[in-house]
């Protein structure tokens, strides 16, 4: 108990954790068990232009906006990166992620290979970035074809340009290959955990140092 308490006073700067995959490959439903098992963590909503699928809630799954209305956020600067995925455009509010870093807390970033280089051109000291692999391209079609959410002529397309996005895996700092769900969250956990303890993300280890050199234990 003393030494979790210790740990929790040390004051520690925020992460901004990627998450990217194919689609199908698991890389929202990661994210949202990560969401529910750690409090630490707080999920960045997109915005996009997509049509809202009937499973999706605005404000929570995405920020879902007019091709003119992005542009007009775009313009003015509003987003911290954007790409344009199948057709469609997404991006990361500026304003939220800059105010959760500011505060120290852990952002949780759902985003495709191009948004992550971005976030690293500006953000670079603050980015842990994850990869997800399916194990086959017979089963990411499996997955894609059960979530029964897109046409076929959509899963050809998501197919066809998961292997383009799978060639960035390279770009990442870890990689996990989803072949077991538990296992490939699990894999993750640990990532998170590491990359927390980090000496460099950990400012208040100075201070915490110093006060166990300047204890008297005579």
């Amino acid at each position: 108990m003393a030494r979790a308490q210790a740990d929790e006073g040390i004051a520690r700067r925020g992460l901004m954790l990627v998450l990217s995959s194919p689609s199908g490959a698991g890389k929202s439903t990661i994210a949202r068990n990560l969401l529910e098992s750690d409090n630490g963590f707080e999920l960045s909503v997109s915005v996009t232009t997509r049509p809202r699928r009937g499973s999706e809630i605005e404000g929570v799954h995405y920020h879902f906006r007019s091709r003119a209305e992005f542009e007009f956020l775009k313009d003015n600067q509003e987003l911290l990166e954007w790409a344009e995925v199948h057709g469609n455009f997404y991006a990361t509010p500026r304003k939220p992620a800059e105010q959760a870093m500011a505060e120290g807390r852990d952002m949780l970033f759902d985003i495709d290979w191009q948004g992550a280089v971005q976030l690293k051109e500006k953000m670079r000291g603050d980015i842990v970035s994850v990869f997800i692999l399916p194990p086959s391209m017979a089963e990411l079609k499996t997955r894609l074809q059960r979530r029964a959410e897109d046409a076929s002529a959509v899963i050809a397309r998501r197919l066809a340009n998961a292997k383009l996005e799978i060639e960035h895996w390279r770009e990442y700092d870890y990689v996990v290959v989803n072949d077991d769900l538990d296992r490939a969250f699990s894999e993750v956990r640990a990532i998170v955990t590491a990359e927390r303890l980090r000496r460099d993300r950990r400012p208040g280890l100075f201070q915490f140092v110093s006060s166990l050199l300047d204890e008297d234990v005579d």
